[in-house]
């Protein structure tokens, strides 16, 4: 491991631990029944007598001349005034006999601090920015461990902390959907109260160009814009341009060296993601030359809106490798930190195998397939960030085809990336699908937007970030843990806020704590007042969450949402938000995109029943290349289709068949009703719907099953 990399080092871990537990107090003293309400777990904690008093008359001291201590007096002091209510001045020393919290400067490892509570004050001791900032967080989360404003008490106690590992990463997909500065920044101070460091901002991807590039100007002129998907935003005319209404936005330089300042002042480093070769329509969108120009169908003339892997690829001319060039120029001046992600992910051939022009072009390089052409032009990028003093990080694909020398691997495919860049002495992050993608949903109670998949946050916080196939020396290059927020189905920022929260506190956890220290009923008594916290922060967390199993079903009589019926098949299965009302609450339709189809289980169909159902139409907007032809689609009687109810399996004739015309005129929800015949007993239901396209698809929101008497 280079020396460039102590910062994210785990082996600093192995050493940190081993000097704190010396430190913290004789053998046999710490107290194993002492878990104080803190979030993640420290590493040791050691119980004194008495109890220190926190009101309007405790000053926080910083020695003078120490930025790093002063700037985390000032964030626990504003911490304090925004959840107790508290006014605590900053000083340069404390007055005889007052009342204190003290930072001062010592030993310690990277991040790492002890916080010492005594009756008569608190003293924080650090070596660098992030130890004094995490003292501070500590602190505050020991004062807010009760609800309430005012003064406080906090027992007295010891504690000795370190992570456990360097790399402590959030992603949020930026490219997808547009969030705000404001937001980032709100974003980025979660992170901190959570001890996490480091922030992945994915900027580019097909959908949009969300960076400036002045050399550029269209990258985000053209590339930052796009119609969204569905019948609802293509009637959005603009009276301005008599066309459809784009949406989007992109982040200045101004903009971004705010933010970026914004994180190192609360000990996080961004790391930008700027993606090659794949994921490339929006800028193509934007430079028609950086395509594949000579494979047919290759041609991007819009920034598209469809989810899922579209088959543009960047070309290997020397051109473009200039103009990536000229990116990375600007992303190295903006983002100081030491890493830069260029994706590397899901970049599909097609297109390169069917370009006269690329076979040559590997030909000439002497590359053997269009792996290795992947890897040549990921090496060219590379070389340009190492000869600029830093470093690259991919997805796991930028295995494929040879690793370039330097390289980092982010492993999302499981664990196995992790293990192999391991093996070949290249450092790794973990972040496998699906336990560390939060776009998936919390509980199966969860009917939010994002993927069908349920991640429980236990699944999350059980996770084992050292897989057991490694030796001792390649668990060395574990650098760290990383959650990715993907956004396809988050269009607002209260989205984000649910989908992260409060798997996030767990995601903090594993990363810091050492392993002994973790235990999941443990964390779960120690959420509680970390809800409160994000309550008293106006963090939007997800309750379904603490509730991961399946919930009661609602009785007959009563709505029955889509997420509270079993899918007939689970291909793809996603949560997917309607396209309209293009403002304000739409629904969500949880379905196999593959082949919508639901049980309702246990229908009491006895005496008949009538039937309501809530359904809705969204843009079948997904690139899934040759499977799309495997979505089953049923036949239907009439133009705009029909709702089919089954009783007993789906293979049975139609019990009731209700047109769907009306409902297709309506782009939001609309009500359809019907009458399902008296059949002795208890059934369950199967729901399908005809259609002749693919596009649009039938959601159901919501089924009621009420006496055959009641409208």
């Amino acid at each position: 491991m280079s020396t460039a990399m102590t910062f994210f080092a785990r082996s600093a871990f192995l050493a940190a631990a081993a000097l704190l537990l010396c430190l913290a107090a004789p053998a046999g003293a710490q107290d194993a029944g002492i878990s104080p309400a803190v979030i993640p777990a420290p590493l040791s904690v050691t119980a004194g007598a008495g109890a220190f008093r926190i009101d309007d008359a405790t000053a926080l001291v910083a020695p003078a001349g120490d930025a790093e201590a002063a700037a985390a007096a000032r964030h626990l002091a504003d911490l304090l005034r925004r959840t107790r209510g508290l006014d605590l001045p900053v000083a340069g020393a404390a007055g005889d006999g007052a009342s204190a919290v003290v930072f001062r400067r010592g030993e310690a490892e990277a991040d790492g601090y002890t916080l010492e509570i005594s009756p008569d004050r608190a003293v924080v001791t650090a070596n660098d920015a992030g130890g004094f900032l995490y003292g501070a967080v500590t602190l505050w989360q020991l004062a807010t461990a009760q609800e309430g404003r005012g003064p406080t008490s906090l027992a007295a106690m010891r504690i000795v902390d370190a992570p456990r590992f360097g790399w402590r990463g959030l992603m949020l997909d930026s490219a997808r959907h547009y969030q705000s500065p404001e937001f980032i920044k709100a974003f980025i101070d979660w992170m901190a109260l959570h001890k996490l460091n480091v922030f992945h901002w994915h900027l580019t991807d097909d959908q949009s160009w969300r960076l400036e590039i002045k050399a550029l100007p269209r990258l985000t002129e053209v590339g930052a814009w796009r119609v969204p998907a569905g019948a609802a935003a293509q009637a959005d005319i603009d009276p301005a341009t008599g066309r459809p209404r784009l949406h989007g936005g992109f982040y200045t330089h101004d903009e971004v060296r705010e933010i970026v300042a914004w994180a190192a002042a609360r000990n996080i480093v961004v790391v930008p993601e700027i993606d090659v070769p794949g994921h490339a329509s929006a800028a193509i969108a934007a430079y028609p030359e950086l395509g594949v120009t000579d494979a047919p169908g290759a041609a991007v003339p819009a920034v598209p809106a469809d989810w899922g892997v579209y088959p543009a690829l960047f070309n290997t001319e020397e051109s473009t490798i200039a103009f990536f060039h000229q990116v990375l120029a600007e992303v190295i001046d903006l983002f100081p930190g030491t890493y830069v992600h260029l994706g590397g992910d899901e970049a599909v051939k097609d297109q390169w195998k069917a370009s006269p022009r690329t076979q040559e072009r590997m030909r000439e390089l002497g590359v053997a397939d269009e792996a290795a052409l992947q890897s040549w032009f990921i090496g060219r990028m590379e070389q340009y960030l190492n000869q600029h003093g830093r470093r690259l990080i991919g997805w796991d694909e930028i295995l494929e085809g040879g690793l370039a020398p330097n390289a980092t691997v982010m492993s999302w495919r499981g664990v196995e990336g992790a293990v192999e860049a391991a093996r070949l002495g290249h450092d790794t992050v973990l972040s496998p699908a699906p336990t560390f993608y939060l776009d998936n949903r919390q509980s199966a109670a969860d009917g939010a937007p994002g993927r069908g998949f349920v991640v429980p946050m236990e699944a999350l916080y059980t996770f084992d970030p050292t897989p057991e196939s490694l030796t001792a020396e390649q668990a060395e290059h574990v650098l760290g843990v990383q959650a990715n927020l993907w956004t396809e189905h988050m269009r607002d920022e209260a989205r984000v806020e649910h989908q992260a929260y409060p798997r996030v506190a767990a995601l903090a956890e594993l990363a810091w704590s050492a392993p002994e220290r973790m235990d999941w009923d443990d964390f779960r008594a120690r959420l509680t007042p970390q809800l409160a916290r994000y309550r008293t922060l106006g963090i939007d967390y997800a309750e379904s969450a603490l509730s991961p199993g399946p919930a009661p079903l609602p009785a007959q009589g009563e709505r029955r949402h889509d997420h509270q019926m079993t899918l007939c098949s689970a291909g793809i299965a996603l949560s997917l938000i309607d396209d309209a009302p293009l403002r304000g609450e739409r629904a969500s339709f949880l379905l196999d995109i593959m082949n919508p189809c639901w049980i309702y289980q246990a229908a009491d169909l006895s005496d008949g029943v009538a039937f309501e159902a809530a359904v809705g139409q969204v843009p079948f907007n997904f690139q899934i290349g040759a499977d799309i032809e495997k979505v089953r689609l049923r036949a239907p009687r009439t133009e705009a289709g029909e709702l089919e109810v089954r009783i007993g399996g789906c293979e049975a004739e139609p019990a009731l068949v209700i047109p769907l015309a009306e409902a297709a005129a309506d782009h939001g929800v609309s009500v359809v009703r019907g009458r399902l015949p008296a059949t002795p007993g208890v059934h369950d239901l199967c729901l399908t719907f005809t259609q002749a396209e693919v596009d649009p698809i039938w959601g159901l929101d919501w089924v009621r099953l009420s006496p055959a008497e009641r409208r």
